[in-house]
């Protein structure tokens, strides 16, 4: 599939149908996702795959306020057969930049004007994203609550300093299963473009 088209049918679905994914796929999702671009090539990032019944079972019960609640979107997004789970290491940056070739040797998290873990780690899921539409599979990113974080890293042993960033949801895309978010439709370029100084934007 040609980039430019990859990048149109891009959506975010949020219900499947009960096809199996090809283990395949999924090396190819993460596989592309070790390919993000990272500052200082610190590649801060970690993912968990659940690919399996339980497993999906188990992050959907470790994540939820209320595992037991029903609802039109957990309905939906229960369905997807595979869960990944973005992570980002801020150690990793802290770290790297107390390297001699950067000498921030006081690892202080104040130099980052920008938390570049958690950009690059959104970078790395884009990718994901990306491979899902090249393999004619939908996906929806989507957020862990704050409050179930401790449960989540119980649950699958995930250490400390790694914060899950969202979580992917994949599968095969049921009829219907990419609707928007209330009908909003995208901003034009023209309206969120500004060339050369703010407020002179595209034709």
């Amino acid at each position: 599939m040609e980039f430019t088209e990859i990048v149109r049918r891009r959506r975010m679905v949020r219900s499947f149908t009960e096809d199996p994914v090809d283990p395949a796929a999924v090396d190819r999702m993460l596989a592309h996702a070790v390919r993000a671009p990272s500052a200082g090539f610190s590649q801060g990032w970690a993912f968990l795959r659940l690919d399996t019944p339980a497993d999906v079972t188990r992050f959907w019960h470790s994540t939820s306020p209320d595992p037991e609640a029903d609802n039109a979107w957990l309905r939906g997004m229960r369905t997807a057969p595979v869960v990944i789970v973005p992570l980002a290491s801020a150690t990793a940056y802290l770290d790297r930049y107390a390297e001699p070739d950067k000498g921030w040797t006081d690892r202080d998290p104040g130099r980052w004007p920008v938390p570049y873990w958690y950009v690059d780690t959104g970078m790395a899921s884009l990718l994901v994203l990306q491979t899902c539409v090249d393999e004619g599979l939908g996906a929806c990113f989507f957020g862990v609550p704050g409050e179930r974080h401790d449960a989540f890293r119980t649950e699958f042993g995930i250490p400390a300093d790694h914060v899950p960033l969202g979580a992917i949801a994949v599968g095969h895309p049921a009829p219907g299963g990419s609707r928007g978010s209330a009908g909003r439709g995208r901003r034009p370029v023209g309206e969120v473009v500004h060339r050369g100084h703010w407020g002179v934007t595209e034709a």
